[in-house]
């Protein structure tokens, strides 16, 4: 549904939303860190606000824990200008924790607890359909898919948001440690691969998925389905790849000081929803496109630079610094 009297169309994110614990040192082990900053996170929540926080207009779907972490991170949605109105609270099950390990070089170890935490149970009852019938985007990653009843809420929201005319969006966004084993995880992000027309993989998901040790194109393009219009592959310090039907390449990285990678993929991918959201024929312009992947690429090395995901998420003026430097 397109957005009218010049209001911009809305991104809805569906997923989880948790808080992650961060070591207060880089570098150490979960047991030898001497203590721990909270921070919100949870991809799909990330995305929302890397989009509200660049001017554009998002909603988040998940369930959070009816507990006072729960109702932190929908105070945090809101006061980043993020509709909370497809929010649930349960009342018997705890909001998500990650403890997160920081790596020397930037990179991140997880230990979650999870069971099971409320954004598990969301039923495909407790959806706002309205509000995913709204959305001109609908983003979505794959930790919804590992346990029922959340897999059939994801897949309901998906179905009412393409049947409205939404743009779908996918982010596997890939935990090992949350799946039962890596099979069940490539078999169930795979199971819902062709419904997406913009795909975001990172090199190591892309590894995962097709079992080689390739990052080339003949690897990427494996992937690809006749529904899309887009599939990035992201590269960290090395920037991105793009694939569309009609064309592909790569687009320079920036470099920056790099504290912490967390939240730089959301960022990344809110950036790019963000400027397509309201003219998708960015999809079929390579020079376009390019720009747009510049500015995705700022904007997720941007969040490199500071701890934790959405403190760390930019504005455009920071962006356009970034560039303008560049």
């Amino acid at each position: 549904m397109a957005a009218s009297n010049g209001e911009k169309s809305l991104i809805v994110s569906f997923g989880e939303m948790l808080i992650d614990f961060v070591p207060t040192v880089s570098g150490v082990s979960l047991a030898e860190a001497p203590g721990f900053i909270k921070a919100p996170g949870g991809a799909p929540a990330n995305v929302a606000i890397a989009v509200s926080r660049l001017g554009g207009r998002a909603a988040f779907v998940g369930k959070l824990g009816d507990d006072e972490f729960g109702h932190m991170l929908a105070g945090i949605l809101k006061q980043n200008g993020v509709s909370a109105e497809g929010i649930n609270f349960d009342t018997g099950a705890r909001t998500a924790l990650a403890f997160v390990t920081l790596r020397s070089d930037g990179e991140r170890e997880f230990m979650f607890y999870r069971n099971p935490s409320a954004d598990m149970l969301l039923r495909p009852d407790e959806l706002n359909l309205d509000l995913i019938k709204s959305a001109k985007v609908f983003h979505y990653g794959s930790i919804s898919l590992i346990v029922e009843p959340c897999r059939s809420a994801h897949l309901k929201a998906m179905e009412v948001a393409k049947e409205a005319g939404a743009l779908l969006s996918y982010d596997p966004n890939l935990r090992l440690p949350l799946w039962p084993s890596k099979e069940e995880a490539k078999k169930q992000i795979l199971s819902i691969w062709d419904k997406a027309e913009v795909i975001k993989v990172s090199d190591d998901e892309l590894m995962f998925l097709t079992g080689s040790d390739n990052v080339d194109d003949e690897t990427a393009l494996s992937l690809w389905h006749d529904n899309l219009k887009l599939l990035l592959v992201t590269l960290g310090e090395k920037g991105c790849k793009y694939y569309t039907k009609s064309f592909h390449g790569s687009v320079d990285p920036f470099h920056v000081n790099t504290v912490d990678t967390t939240g730089a993929g959301d960022s990344f991918v809110g950036a790019l929803l963000s400027n397509i959201v309201d003219d998708s024929t960015i999809l079929e312009e390579e020079a376009r496109l390019r720009e747009v992947l510049r500015f995705a690429n700022a904007c997720g090395a941007i969040t490199t630079t500071k701890k934790g995901a959405i403190p760390a998420l930019p504005t455009v003026s920071e962006v356009q610094t970034l560039l303008i430097g560049n």
